[in-house]
């Protein structure tokens, strides 16, 4: 098994390539489709990485997996199926965010609500293959109703749930979110082997500073500023709580949330031939 891992910038984002080196076939985790919102502009260069990697390595892509409907930054599930194949794949509580958001934004008419425009919505507990690999979907809940990890070997890939230690976890103050759930989902995690790597969703370094991608279970358990193994859900709730109060909104909310239940795709041109994006007032 081999992990390649890309750093988006812009939006502090992990991209991950998990390749099955016994066949060459690959999955990619939590791609990201870069969008300037001050210009109302889509462009692919970190889609580009990821697909030149695949390609120039000789790789089969077999998955495009999500983690969660991301809130900041739009994903480029869509954009990397039509280039290099790979069926999509997604937690089975994305039904619940579709059945939230969909109204919201009043997409339905380009938006299934049932969640057929994934491939494959994972039952907590499902396992499925990457060549000879076997991947264990563990559903985690919290920081948004569809939250999924992807248990692998000793690794897992958990999304938004945990950050590094100095920076806890995930916000869970945004609609279908829950400190409780999360509390529950992380102690999934701590379950797992202490030398368990843990891979990242986000990180935001200082200046200067390099990124961190990937911890142990021990050094979550040991170090998380929010939830360390001995914390009680009581305290941790209160800490959630308290610091989501003091967070601002993620500044592509809108235009992820709506574009990410499509796999990043704006969704159907208007007559005119133009996508746009819809800003719900008053809603968040």
């Amino acid at each position: 098994m081999h992990i390649e891992t890309f750093y988006d910038t812009q939006t502090s984002t992990f991209t991950y390539i998990l390749v099955d080196t016994e066949t060459q076939n690959c999955a990619v985790i939590d791609s990201v489709l870069d969008y300037d919102q001050d210009a109302a502009k889509a462009t692919t260069e970190s889609a580009d990485k990821v697909i030149a990697y695949i390609n120039e390595n000789g790789l089969n892509n077999q998955w495009i997996l999500e983690t969660h409907i991301h809130a900041d930054h739009i994903s480029a599930a869509h954009y990397i199926k039509q280039h290099i194949g790979g069926k999509t794949g997604i937690g089975s509580g994305i039904k619940n965010v579709l059945n939230l958001w969909v109204p919201i934004f009043d997409t339905g008419k380009d938006t299934p609500i049932d969640g057929s425009q994934f491939d494959a919505l994972f039952e907590d507990g499902e396992t499925f293959k990457l060549g000879s690999l076997e991947i264990q979907v563990m559903h985690t809940p919290g920081h948004t109703p569809a939250c999924a990890s992807y248990v692998v070997n000793d690794a897992v890939f958990v999304g938004d749930t945990l950050f590094a230690p100095n920076l806890g976890t995930a916000r869970v103050d945004f609609p279908g979110g829950d400190a409780k759930d999360l509390y529950q989902s992380i102690q999934k995690f701590y379950q797992l082997s202490d030398n368990t790597r843990v891979f990242l969703c986000h990180d935001y370094p200082s200046e200067g500073e390099e990124p961190t991608s990937m911890v142990t279970i021990a050094e979550q358990k040991n170090n998380n500023k929010m939830l360390k193994a001995e914390t009680s859900l009581s305290e941790y709730i209160e800490k959630r709580n308290t610091r989501d109060s003091q967070l601002a909104v993620p500044k592509l909310i809108l235009p992820s949330i709506q574009s990410n239940m499509r796999l990043g795709d704006f969704g159907k041109p208007a007559e005119n031939g133009i996508q746009y994006i819809k800003i719900p007032l008053n809603r968040l």
